[in-house]
């Protein structure tokens, strides 16, 4: 399909009464994605079942006053200043959507999420988004404990056994887990990505899709480097340093093809109970299907703008800055291996937090913890 004729479905799915939300979906997965902001801006909302006139107000002064969190999102957000220099609109809505959802425990890379959205959509459409995700999408990641998180990576192993057997069966050899992938999965890639344009991709493939594509996608990336994997010494800090740093020059819209043919192949169901994994322990999955359910029934933003009194204005144009190439992990096989080790030991997001910061700071830090 060209980009003319592929502008042209969207708008008229836009502009259907209820709006064509399997087209839209269709196309944010089809190559290419949503192609521009522009249209991300229109698709992104319909996507989460936003309505675009009735965003909430920007968060107010007192939004960090006393707030539990406040501390810990500074310090990631002055780590992202480099790629969006306004920090405060970031710990605005990060912490506005914690201080409305109590239940909500902040953890690191969620920033970088917010952060995404941000640049894309303006102050209070990302807000909305966040909202929104925090609740659904990436509600396993925002429990107090790491303990939902694991459950979710859980789900890549049993992928790679169903397509390459050797492969699954080296690194279960090796023992390198699936921590490799943590970052990956908790910040929808864009943590580890250099260029801005391919984590716009993939948000463009994951706000359309199943809760769990990412570690489907990790799969993916995982068998298109199967070659370089069994190639490595089968010890655990080896491949885990091979496998923790994404290729800056993969082919993604490949990858997100595979991915989507993994998930189509092996559904959540079927590894649930290949592996005796209990997908009702996910409120991110249970969920999903109510959630596609609500946004079927969306007017288009034509309708919405009449029947609303006080239109919200549209979102600026944010100059997208590049991202910068960057590493959860340090280098040696002594402190990559105590790091996973400590990692996969892990109780709470807490000690996760620390060690991860301590991994930032320095190996000696590291360490010391474990």
């Amino acid at each position: 399909m060209g980009k003319k004729q592929k502008l042209a479905e969207i708008h008229q799915a836009l502009n259907c009464d209820p709006v064509d939300i399997e087209t839209l979906r269709r196309a944010a997965v089809s190559k290419g994605g949503l192609l521009t902001d522009e249209i991300r801006r229109k698709v992104w909302p319909k996507l989460l079942n936003i309505n675009v006139f009735d965003l909430p107000p920007k968060p107010g002064k007192d939004v960090r006053e006393n707030h539990r969190d406040h501390n810990q999102v500074l310090l990631d957000v002055r780590r992202s200043m480099k790629r969006f220099p306004k920090g405060k609109q970031l710990i605005d809505i990060i912490l506005d959507v914690l201080k409305c959802h109590p239940q909500l425990h902040y953890y690191q890379g969620y920033h970088d999420v917010a952060v995404t959205l941000l640049l894309v959509v303006g102050e209070r459409m990302a807000l909305a988004l966040l909202d929104k995700l925090s609740n659904f999408h990436l509600r396993d990641f925002m429990d107090p404990t790491m303990d939902s998180t694991k459950h979710i990576l859980n789900y890549l192993m049993p992928i790679l056994e169903q397509v390459d057997t050797e492969l699954h069966d080296f690194m279960i050899r090796a023992e390198v887990g699936t921590i490799f992938a943590l970052s990956w999965l908790i910040t929808w890639y864009g943590h580890v990505l250099s260029e801005f344009k391919y984590t716009l991709r993939l948000y463009d493939f994951f706000l359309a899709s199943h809760p769990l594509m990412p570690i489907y996608l990790a799969a993916a990336i995982v068998l298109h480097r199967e070659k370089e994997v069994k190639t490595t010494e089968c010890d655990m800090a080896m491949v885990h340093h091979l496998l923790s740093r994404i290729p800056q020059d993969l082919p993604y819209e490949l990858l997100i093809a595979q991915a989507q043919e993994l998930f189509d192949h092996y559904p959540p169901s079927v590894l649930a109970k290949k592996a005796a994994l209990q997908s009702r322990k996910s409120l991110s999955i249970s969920t999903f299907q109510a959630f596609q359910l609500s946004t079927l029934h969306q007017r288009p933003d034509s309708v919405l703008q009449r029947l609303t009194k006080n239109p919200a204005p549209s979102s600026s144009n944010m100059a997208l800055l590049p991202r910068e190439p960057s590493s959860l992990w340090g280098q040696g096989n002594r402190v990559v291996k105590m790091a996973v080790w400590g990692l996969s030991a892990t109780l709470g997001a807490a000690v996760f937090a620390v060690a991860q910061t301590a991994m930032e700071w320095g190996p000696e830090v590291l360490l010391q913890l474990f």
